[in-house]
């Protein structure tokens, strides 16, 4: 079961305030921008870059992904790894709110999120 219509605009507002602060500057987003999708009980962030050959084509990187666990009332934090699949963050594989995966990527401390 997807998150409640409630759940889904709790979770976009805390995306918008974390994309405000996390988004480049207005006049490089056409090169280099932040932007996240919802799918079901998943939040991924990511950053869309334009490709160094073709500046109308766009390529997306994963930055990190939540995944709710409704049983749990948890969220587990992943990143991707160099294998391209998504593991669970060591430092904090579990957060119990949006917000708190929020901060966890927005400090990175161990450079997983951004590099």
């Amino acid at each position: 079961m997807a998150l409640t219509e409630i759940e889904l605009k709790r979770c976009e507002k805390s995306l918008a305030e974390f994309l405000e602060r996390r988004r480049p500057p207005v006049h490089l987003r056409d090169e280099l921008d932040l932007a996240y999708r919802i799918d079901g009980h998943n939040v991924e962030i990511f950053e869309i870059r334009q490709d160094w050959k073709d500046h109308a084509t766009k390529h997306e990187a994963p930055v990190a992904k939540a995944t709710f666990v409704r049983t749990k009332g948890v969220w587990k934090v992943l990143w991707m790894k160099r294998d391209l699949k998504w593991h669970g963050y060591e430092p904090n594989p579990e957060v119990k709110t949006l917000e708190a995966f929020l901060d966890v990527v927005d400090r990175d401390d161990f450079g997983c999120f951004y590099g």
